[in-house]
């Protein structure tokens, strides 16, 4: 494998970055080489000639269809056309990818929901096309091939033209990324056929070092592939990705909705992206598993999750990791990049994240954000200055940056040193009972004795607490669906709100809130149990804003793997956290925390009735806050 580098080295002049023997885009030296301006590779490698090619890798150890063959992964490669007539080797940008053809768009949902609820579709993915020659699905060779990288497009295990079944996650799925970052380093083997064919040579045209790169699904692959510590694997760039696929489909042992798209599962992922031909023939077998071992019954934590978390080997980690997620994402919802961060700061590995305002997927509006040191860059920038210093080792000042950019309500973009805000400090807010019409409290001591209890009656299957559509924002004319989260200054019988005094300064969340509720399930054995962090406005105004939100199964009250029956009528601790953000409450509103049962849009709906009584008196909120209180 071949390891030369040509690069016009950049310098500085006047703070700005010269190239010390300029060239024209478009136009090629002798050798050639990469262009460096500002900090950034030039497009100067001419796309319309670069070369395409589609191989399939063998995946070590791996026969998902279990037909006694080894399975292969398709990918489409796209590289400048000076890889194959010069002596110059490109470092490799990656997306694997399991929605590239042939899903299964009618695939069959659990019937734990009225048919009447149950979602048509499980995705509005469409299957990638093949473009003309010298353009492969989606826009990464588009912009990167010109600026000297070579450019991988796969199909994960199972899918499209890759063959075996479908895995959703596990050491199978990794393997097939594994095996094509091998095969790039010259340590595995390729073929030019999806079965037989002929072995294709080592890849002479590339540095071997690979960045990878995706959203959803397409980003929680570089998250699975780099706790194997394969050796290539430089840097990825996962976006609103899972780091933990129990947390997408079940939390503290609840089984909950991704996104609202009840009556999902790992199964029913399996089957969508492997296609119908391939659930109902040679993956038959293999998709019934799945369906048994992920244990909709009880939503514990076991044996199947566990090979789907990759949080425990964040250790093996050795590639850098620029994380972007929406604030607002409540289909890959935001502990999955929240624990991801946690885990990759205790093992030490190079990291940098993006936070934007918006849901699931990337920055909408490439709002740029301005630097300490006064330059300003939009977030496609970010990102390939952030591979130029990764895979070409640009010296471009990435990483003496600040590590986190956040961007706030009103669409602007600021920066920390680090995230949390290195400023947080945790404050625990205490319950307190309504004094006759009007809300609980939420302070700093209780307003009542430990014996005073509210009790609130599900009805989560008929009234909808809050849509997706309004978590971020304001309504000053809620309507019944939104009810139970807004006039926080009304009783209501199927929740509970606990709301503070307007705040003089505002306050600032940064990081994840815990939330401990003394109650007890007075007429059932078991039930859902939904919190919500608010902001609501000046007293008397109706407008609200859900900041974040959190569930538990009250019977995984002591560990997400272990069902426990409870006792009706007596009072439990029930302790859990909801999900991390990043959220200012402005001057004059209020802090609020609405407790109900069943929430309509992710959890199971039981019918309508079990009643739940809560000790304000010895439940609060612990919030890490800057400012504030």
């Amino acid at each position: 494998m071949k390891r030369l580098r040509l690069l016009f080295v950049a310098t500085a002049v006047t703070s700005v970055l010269a190239l010390v023997a300029p060239v024209a885009a478009n136009a090629q030296t002798d050798p050639p080489s990469i262009v460096v301006e500002n900090g950034l590779t030039q497009p100067v490698f001419d796309f319309a000639s670069a070369i395409e090619e589609r191989v399939w890798v063998e995946i070590p150890d791996t026969d998902t269809n279990h037909d006694g063959v080894l399975d292969r992964v398709a990918i489409d490669i796209s590289r400048p056309a000076e890889t194959e007539t010069a002596d110059f080797d490109v470092p490799v940008i990656m997306e694997l990818s399991p929605y590239r053809s042939g899903t299964w768009g009618a695939v069959p949902y659990h019937d734990d929901l009225d048919p009447a609820e149950l979602p048509q579709s499980v995705f509005t993915h469409p299957a990638d096309g093949r473009g003309p020659r010298a353009d492969l699905p989606g826009t990464l060779d588009n912009y990167y091939v010109p600026r000297g990288y070579a450019v991988v497009i796969g199909q994960s295990v199972g899918t499209a033209q890759s063959t075996g079944c479908a895995t959703t996650g596990d050491e199978a799925e990794t393997n097939s990324a594994k095996a094509i970052i091998d095969w790039l380093n010259g340590r595995g083997t390729a073929y030019d056929a999806a079965q037989g064919g002929n072995v294709v040579e080592d890849p002479d045209w590339t540095t071997g070092e690979v960045g990878m790169i995706g959203a959803s699904y397409n980003g929680t692959i570089p998250n699975m592939v780099a706790t194997t510590g394969v050796e290539g694997l430089k840097t990825i760039v996962p976006i609103v990705a899972i780091s933990d696929w129990y947390n997408y489909y079940r939390e503290n042992g609840l089984v909950v909705a991704p996104g609202t798209f009840q009556g999902e599962d790992a199964d029913v992922l399996a089957r969508y992206t492997s296609g119908q031909a391939r659930s109902l023939g040679e993956c038959f077998d293999e998709f019934a598993q799945i369906e048994a071992d992920q244990d909709r019954a009880t939503g514990d934590y076991n044996a199947f999750w566990d090979a789907r978390n990759y949080l425990p080997k964040a250790g093996n980690v050795e590639a850098s990791v620029f994380i972007v997620d929406g604030r607002n994402d409540w289909n890959v919802k935001p502990s999955q990049w929240g624990q991801w961060w946690d885990a990759l700061e205790r093992a030490n590995v190079p990291r940098k994240i993006w936070l934007h305002n918006g849901g699931h997927g990337t920055p909408g509006n490439n709002a740029p954000v301005t630097l300490p040191d006064g330059q300003t860059w939009t977030y496609q920038e970010t990102v390939h200055r952030w591979f130029d210093h990764w895979l070409w080792e640009v010296d471009n000042g990435i990483m003496s940056e600040p590590t986190a950019i956040v961007q706030r309500e009103d669409g602007t973009n600021v920066t920390y040193p680090d995230w949390p805000h290195p400023a947080v400090e945790e404050v625990r807010l205490q319950f307190g009972a309504p004094d006759g019409d009007q809300p609980g409290t939420l302070g700093g001591s209780p307003a009542r004795s430990l014996r005073q209890g509210q009790s609130f009656v599900d009805n989560g299957k008929v009234r909808r607490a809050c849509s997706v559509a309004c978590l971020n924002q304001n309504s000053t004319n809620p309507t019944q669906a939104q009810y139970l989260v807004a006039n926080p200054d009304q009783a209501d019988p199927n929740r509970l709100v606990y709301v503070s005094d307007p705040l003089p300064e505002g306050a600032q969340l940064s990081g994840t809130p815990e939330i401990t509720i003394h109650a007890s399930v007075d007429n059932a054995s078991a039930a859902n149990l939904t919190a919500y962090l608010m902001d609501y406005g000046p007293p008397g105004s109706t407008t609200f804003t859900m900041v974040t939100r959190g569930w538990m199964d009250v019977q995984n009250r002591t560990s997400r793997a272990k069902t426990l029956p409870i006792k009706q009528g007596v009072t439990y601790p029930f302790r859990f956290e909801l999900h991390p953000d990043d959220y200012i409450w402005q001057p004059g509103h209020r802090i609020g925390v609405v407790i109900l049962s069943t929430d309509y849009e992710f959890t199971l709906r039981p019918d309508p009735g079990t009643q739940l009584t809560v000790q304000p008196s010895r439940s609060s909120i612990t919030l890490p806050l800057v400012g504030g209180l």
